[in-house]
């Protein structure tokens, strides 16, 4: 090798030395990312397939159901998700229209035209007995639920929003704290199309101090509501009727489980196993709310002959199904009592059954 050429190595040299060196902490530091990004990508792959099992299971188990061996379990599914307003798609996947119709026919409510009759005001309350509230956790074989007694039915109303214009409702927690309540339950129905409304728009009427605040005087919808007397009153009107009887809070949905001390007649697991509200007065005024959980490993809600015999076992002599699913909740004293079906907190909501403080109280 001539000098110059062994000159040019030794000159060059040091300096891929130092190149190799100065790349090394590179190579180290891409090594370091690309297992991280296999962590990440091994970490979501396992999810994925967490989840396709998960589904494939709940997949494989709503067709065992619809078209197993069992025509009464079938039917009892199919009433459950057609009261939902996000999975009622689920039953068309298995059943036709016509199937599906006959179903909802063969176990609801049968509807009665008959109207709680008005009657005198209660007697007045001894001043120990009017302060008094209790809550009662109720069982039946599919259900767990609770059941609060409220003897003062004056401190019972409605609380509805500011104005009925379109903008979204409140959350549960917000009418309590806005209306100064102790106790307080979701009331009315709504518009909640795919299970995606803002609870701004109600179904049928809200009434709140007398006045009508929404809905039609003419049109005729399942009202539940209190008159001056502070008597419960249940049944089909139209907002202008609901007026007329002095009805002094109100709202809509049902259907009407006790009327005038007669239970409604219904087959089977009507409405299915949900989770359910239900409001409802004894002779001596005592209202009673009830709150079912339901689509929980352990109360998967009730049908509505359990809701009617629930009542029935506590005294009612009036009662009606309040709005249930997702939005039955029930908050005393600033905590919630039951464990509400929602995956996303409590819905917002157009108005709300609520107990105020007693007088003295405030």
């Amino acid at each position: 090798m001539s000098e110059l050429k062994e000159q040019e190595v030794l000159e060059t040299a040091p300096a891929e030395e130092i190149s190799a060196e100065q790349s090394a902490p590179v190579k180290k530091k891409r090594s370091k990312w690309r297992i991280f990004g296999r962590i990440v990508g091994r970490f979501f792959a396992l999810v994925g397939v967490t989840l396709l099992a998960v589904l494939a299971l709940a997949v494989g188990a709503v067709t065992i159901i619809c078209r197993g061996p069992s025509p009464a379990a079938a039917e009892v599914f199919v009433n459950t998700v057609m009261e939902t307003s996000a999975a009622k798609f689920i039953a068309h996947m298995y059943f036709t229209e016509e199937v599906v119709e006959h179903i909802l026919y063969k176990y609801a409510v049968i509807e009665t035209d008959e109207v709680t009759v008005p009657s005198d005001p209660f007697q007045p309350l001894p001043e120990e007995e009017k302060n008094d509230i209790v809550i009662e956790e109720v069982y039946g074989q599919t259900y767990h639920g609770y059941m609060m007694i409220i003897r003062d039915p004056s401190r019972v109303q409605v609380a509805a929003l500011e104005r009925y214009d379109g903008r979204p409702g409140k959350r549960l927690e917000e009418f309590y704290e806005d209306s100064g309540a102790v106790a307080i339950v979701n009331a009315g129905g709504f518009y909640d199309a795919g299970g995606q409304g803002n609870g701004g728009s109600p179904q049928g009427i809200v009434i709140h101090d007398s006045k009508l605040l929404y809905g039609s005087r003419s049109s005729t919808s399942c009202v539940i509501g209190f008159d001056q007397n502070d008597r419960l009153v249940v049944g089909r009107m139209t907002g202008q009727q609901a007026l007329d009887r002095g009805l002094r809070d109100a709202v809509s949905f049902g259907p009407v489980f006790v009327v005038n001390g007669k239970p409604a007649e219904v087959s089977g697991n009507g409405g299915g196993l949900n989770p359910r509200t239900v409001i409802g007065q004894r002779e001596d005024g005592s209202v009673l709310l009830l709150v079912i959980e339901g689509r929980l490993p352990n109360s998967l809600g009730a049908s509505y002959k359990d809701c009617i015999d629930v009542m029935l076992d506590y005294g009612a002599v009036n009662a009606g199904n309040l709005d249930g699913g997702s939005s039955s909740l029930m908050i005393y004293n600033g905590e919630h009592v039951n464990t509400s079906s929602s995956l996303y907190g409590s819905r917002q909501l157009p108005d709300a059954i609520v107990v105020m403080p007693a007088k003295g109280e405030e």
